[in-house]
């Protein structure tokens, strides 16, 4: 649209030096290409959309089918080249995993790798969100990924890397593009907007690439959206209205309501807010607690911690299809009682120490009286004792008595019988 090109067309990388956020990815690739006997039958490129994994493969392929190849950065100048630069390369053959998922295409892309290539030294498949493959179009690709012809090469791309099998895995190099960083996007964009002439504020840019969500493309997109929109002069209001946002102003007042703890204004902020993408407010109102907890350098994590919990919750709330009007004020009334169950917190806590200090002090003056008690247990002990071995005498000598009166009697007896 800007000089009639996209933004993320006209500006996407050409080289390996010009790939955004990605320089581990970028180093390890350009020296495979150094060395042609570095090279792997097969590569995988994970990560979020648009972090550059379809522009690094498109780059690979054209550096590895360079007419000065074995380099880390392609001439731009040969025919090979310029053919890979206008997508009209014959050996770089690109093929959407969502719309070519079948078996059958599979077979007609395995089909394809029995001829060799026709300009340059390799013929390079580029499969692009390769997990939408089926089962069958995965066990179709096994053989012949994990032993192609040796002009072959596999490049696959992906944004979900767990739904590809495990035997698909294991048969591929993987590379894993990371989320690129907002400091990053920030300065690529203000880069862009001066080679445009585009006016801006900054915390106009800073909301497109919050928007952006950690996608470059997405970030380009909604960027030249804005362009036209400000026409040609960014402003944040501008901005704010366009993306359908709050005011970060309006959401830095209700958090100091909130932390004022006054209800009755909290109450008419919300109403004036109610009308907006609850979602989007309480993603936006994430980054205004972020910002003052930076600000104030970690102090009152408690109370942090707690904001954060409770905008956690709502969240949750939301993804469950809950009303959304009763989420908004639930969830903001929920932060101002957040003082008062701290002071509750507080008197349970003094309740605690306190029965703790009282179960202390009987503890010890148990073990204080112990050893009397320990004395005296052991004297009615011995007393027991020599009462039961009285006892015992007593019950041996009476027993014995007793029977030596019954043989006196006996005795007695038979002496009687034989004088009659």
């Amino acid at each position: 649209m800007l000089n009639g090109q996209v933004l993320a067309l006209k500006y996407r990388p050409k080289n390996f030096d010009e790939l955004i956020g990605q320089e581990t990815v970028a180093i390890t690739l350009k020296n495979t290409l150094k060395n042609h006997k570095r090279l792997a039958h097969a590569y995988l490129f994970s990560g979020l959309r648009g972090s550059g994994k379809t522009s690094s493969a498109r780059i690979f392929a054209k550096t590895l089918l360079c007419e000065k190849a074995p380099v880390d950065i392609a001439c731009e100048e040969c025919v090979s080249c310029q053919m890979a630069n206008n997508n009209s390369h014959i050996d770089i053959i690109e093929i959407d995993g969502a719309s070519n998922r079948k078996i059958e295409d599979i077979r007609d892309l395995i089909q394809q790798t029995k001829y060799r290539p026709s300009i340059g030294n390799f013929k390079i498949f580029i499969i692009d969100e390769v997990h939408m493959l089926t089962k069958e179009a995965f066990n179709a690709l096994l053989k012949t990924l994990e032993e192609p012809p040796e002009y072959v090469k596999f490049i696959l791309a992906t944004t979900d890397p767990m739904k590809l099998p495990q035997t698909i895995l294991s048969r591929t190099q993987h590379f894993h593009f990371k989320r690129i960083n907002p400091n990053l996007i920030k300065l690529h964009l203000q880069k862009i907007l001066k080679l445009e002439k585009v006016e801006f504020e900054e915390e106009a840019l800073d909301i497109i690439i919050r928007s952006g969500e950690g996608s470059l493309r997405d970030t380009l997109t909604i960027l030249q959206q804005a362009i036209l929109f400000c026409d040609n002069n960014l402003q944040t209001k501008l901005v704010i209205n366009m993306l359908g946002l709050i005011n970060p102003d309006i959401l830095r007042e209700i958090f100091q309501l909130i932390k004022d703890k006054k209800k009755e204004s909290l109450l008419k902020k919300l109403e004036e807010v109610k009308n907006f993408d609850i979602q989007q407010l309480i993603n936006q109102f994430v980054v205004i607690v972020k910002e003052n907890l930076i600000a104030k350098g970690g102090d009152n994590i408690n109370f942090y911690s707690k904001i954060f919990s409770i905008l956690n919750e709502a969240k949750q709330l939301l993804f469950i299809g809950a009303d959304t009007e009763f989420v908004l004020y639930f969830t903001f009334l929920q932060m101002l009682d957040f003082e008062a169950e701290n002071k509750e917190k507080k008197n349970i806590r003094e309740i605690n120490e306190n029965q703790q200090s009282i179960i202390s002090q009987n503890v010890k003056r148990e073990e204080n009286t112990e050893p009397h008690q320990n004395n005296y247990q052991y004297e009615l002990i011995n007393y027991m004792n020599i009462w039961e071995l009285r006892l015992f005498i007593y019950y041996i000598l009476f027993t014995a008595f007793d029977n030596l009166f019954y043989l006196f009697d006996f005795f007695i007896h038979e002496l009687l019988s034989i004088s009659l």
